[in-house]
């Protein structure tokens, strides 16, 4: 007979790494469930930032977000259809995309 023991804490496994160096670009959410952060961040900006990217690892994780080199697909549930999103620099971290809504409305939510 097993039984699993429940830890008395919550660890986050999530590898972040400051490798980063685009103009513009505070954080990158990754398919593997790395984040990337500028280099030059740092303090409460790079706090955010990291909130805000594990948003879209979470998204990934349960199914809502996913992206190639072309394109960024997107959904409300896993039941509903993806919407797909043409990449470029004006779409690629655009607030108004719906993936970009929900980590924004759950940074305010944690905020």
């Amino acid at each position: 007979m097993s039984f699993k023991i429940k830890s008395p804490y919550n660890v986050d496994w999530t590898p972040i790494y400051r490798t980063l160096d685009e103009d513009g670009v505070l954080g990158l959410a990754n398919k593997n469930g790395t984040i990337r952060i500028h280099k030059d961040v740092r303090g409460d900006q790079m706090r955010e930032t990291i909130e805000h990217e594990k948003c879209h690892i979470e998204d990934i994780k349960k199914g809502l977000l996913w992206y190639d080199d072309d394109n960024m697909y997107t959904r409300e549930s896993t039941s509903k259809p993806w919407t797909t999103i043409k990449r470029s620099e004006k779409m690629d971290g655009n607030p108004n995309l719906p993936h970009e809504k929900r980590a924004n409305k759950k940074m305010k939510q944690n905020g």
